[in-house]
């Protein structure tokens, strides 16, 4: 007795179990429970639905009395792709999403379960159509410009223009996104061109000013290269200035020493010298250079006007590409300078040494000069004293200093006599030995080579004697008679 009543007690339990879980609902927390089969009363709604709503919690159920059905409260998503015409005529086709659910207050899923209950799955479809009609509307009263620039006006008018209409359906509206607006005419493209091509402008100039940039950093660092190695030029080539110099004066040592001893005569002569050489190299600074250095200034300057007329009206490439031929102008300008520089200083030390040999040359040929008039001097003070004899000589004795004179140069005499024969091919002598020396007394006397010989004689005897001596007329000696007989002559001109 007492097993079974364990038994009964226990399978009493068991179909108790049984039948608790027959009759028992859970809602799960994304579902709601309808149960229907009864009349009962909704909160917030008044005359009540005729089922009741679970969520959340679980609730007995009359089998076979009450019919229970699942409402999920998931979300839920509805695509959107609506062709749409603007207010300017211009078609469009917008895509977009929805996402939605059902409400969670019951009477949101009151309304979604008498609309949705067994159709769920055709609830995406009910939304996109109630958002086409809403989104069609909306993008009608609007420019491309705007829906572009202000996506956010196109989304908020959209969803609250809906949100009426989905509360009706129980559904609640989590997001609303407007994902592409597509243009199949072009004109959101064309819009864009005008903004594409200034962005790439601008990106086209910037990069080209960071290659001017670079290109100028670069020739600015040649040029400071250049200047390093010009001053170092200069540098060397000063130090070979002073090395050359100094040898210079090495080897002019004695020469110059011999010649400072002489030098001490000229020293005023070269200082009047030197100030006439400064005088005229100012007169010339002004005269000349200072007005061809006006006019090349004055060319420069319109020069200059002109270049920078040029490069305002060149483009952007033309003033890059005069740019950086303008740099490398500079750096070979620099390296020419450099050498100049170098080049000059070259031909300094070489004129230095120059000038100290010249100085020593022209010293020692100073000297030489200063002796060779002295000794001029003296011959001249002699051949005066020779000549001033020979003139008070001439002035007590003139006959016998006369005399003398011409017997000394008596050949001469009869040389230059002899000359006025020397065309002569043949000559006939009548009259022998006598008519020779007639022939030859008349050509000595009578204004022949002779007397002009005999003239000079006398005055070189007597120069500045005054008339006394010089009005003296020569004395002819007689003729000597020729110890030929008379026979045709013919004279050698070089003889």
């Amino acid at each position: 007795m007492l097993i079974g009543i364990i038994a009964a007690a226990v399978a009493a339990v068991i179909v108790l179990i049984v039948l608790f879980k027959l009759c028992w609902r859970v809602a799960e927390p994304n579902e709601a429970l309808i149960i229907s089969g009864s009349r009962h009363r909704t909160e917030g709604v008044g005359e009540g639905l005729g089922f009741r709503v679970v969520t959340g919690r679980g609730t007995l159920v009359t089998p076979g009395i009450q019919a229970v059905r699942k409402l999920s409260l998931d979300l839920n998503e509805a695509d959107l792709d609506v062709e749409c015409v603007t207010s300017q005529g211009i078609p469009l086709q917008v895509k977009g999403v929805v996402i939605f659910k059902v409400g969670d207050d019951t009477v949101s899923i009151a309304n979604a379960a008498r609309r949705f209950l067994d159709q769920q799955k055709f609830m995406g479809q009910r939304v996109h159509n109630v958002f086409a009609g809403h989104l069609r509307s909306i993008v009608g009263g609007l420019t491309v410009e705007e829906m572009i620039r202000d996506r956010e006006r196109l989304t908020g008018e959209t969803r609250a223009a809906s949100g009426s209409e989905m509360e009706k359906l129980g559904l609640i509206i989590d997001s609303l996104q407007i994902q592409e607006i597509l243009d199949p005419t072009g004109y959101i493209k064309n819009l864009a061109a005008p903004h594409a091509a200034a962005v790439q402008r601008d990106a086209r100039i910037a990069a080209a000013a960071a290659d001017r940039e670079a290109t100028e950093a670069e020739q600015e660092s040649f040029a400071r290269k250049a200047e390093a190695t010009r001053n170092s030029g200069i540098q060397q080539a000063g130090y070979q200035a002073e090395m050359d110099t100094a040898a210079a004066r090495a080897l002019q040592a004695g020469p110059l020493a011999e010649a400072a001893a002489r030098q001490e005569v000229v020293v005023q002569e070269t200082k009047v010298a030197e100030l006439e050489g400064l005088r005229k190299e100012q007169q010339l600074q002004a005269e000349v250079r200072k007005p061809a250095d006006a006019r090349a200034y004055e060319t420069r300057t319109k020069a200059d006007a002109d270049r920078d007329a040029r490069i305002s009206a060149a483009q952007a490439q033309a003033k890059e590409t005069e740019l950086k031929a303008a740099a490398e102008a500079n750096r070979v300008k620099i390296a020419a300078v450099a050498e100049a520089e170098a080049t000059k200083a070259r031909g300094l030390a070489s004129a230095e040494a120059t000038r100290a040999t010249g100085q020593a040359e022209a010293a020692s040929a100073e000297a030489k000069g200063l002796a060779a008039a002295e000794a001029a001097r003296a011959l001249g003070l002699a051949e005066a004293e020779a000549i001033k004899a020979r003139a008070a000589a001439l002035a007590e004795n003139q006959e016998a200093v006369v005399a003398q004179q011409l017997a000394e140069n008596w050949p001469e005499i009869v040389r230059a006599g002899a000359d006025a024969f020397g065309n002569v091919e043949h000559m006939v002598l009548l009259n022998g030995a006598e008519g020779m020396g007639e022939m030859f007394a008349k050509a000595l006397t009578m204004g022949g080579t002779g007397l002009g010989l005999a003239r000079q004689l006398l005055g070189s005897m007597a120069p500045g004697t005054g008339t006394a001596a010089g009005s003296a007329e020569p004395v002819p000696a007689a003729p000597a008679k020729p110890t030929a007989q008379s026979i045709p002559v013919q004279s050698d001109p070089t003889d």
